[in-house]
């Protein structure tokens, strides 16, 4: 990951923790209809940096739109501080 994009994920990071308590959501898990595993993006819709398993357990920590207005959330393991990346926002389950 280059610089300029470490920068521009813990900016994403920041402004999502300064919108307050009541955007992050704690009870969510992976839920991708497809079975595959779900990809997990540097950006909304951008490049893919990795991979998650459905019924893994995640926490929200922010919330954008792509250029063609779809949902996506940032989204990090529940139970750890590390921002994952952005994924598809209705492959994602929270209750």
């Amino acid at each position: 990951m280059t610089a300029t994009r470490l920068g521009l994920l813990v900016a994403t990071l920041v402004a999502g923790l300064a919108a307050g308590p009541a955007l992050a959501q704690n009870r969510c898990a992976v839920t991708d209809p497809t079975g595959t595993p779900l990809n997990i993006r540097e950006t909304p819709n951008g490049d893919i940096i990795g991979r998650v398993t459905n019924g893994v357990g995640v926490r929200v920590v922010n919330s954008s739109f792509d250029e063609r207005g779809r949902p996506w959330v940032l989204i990090r393991p529940r139970g750890t501080s590390q921002v994952v990346g952005w994924v598809y926002r209705e492959f994602v389950s929270c209750y």
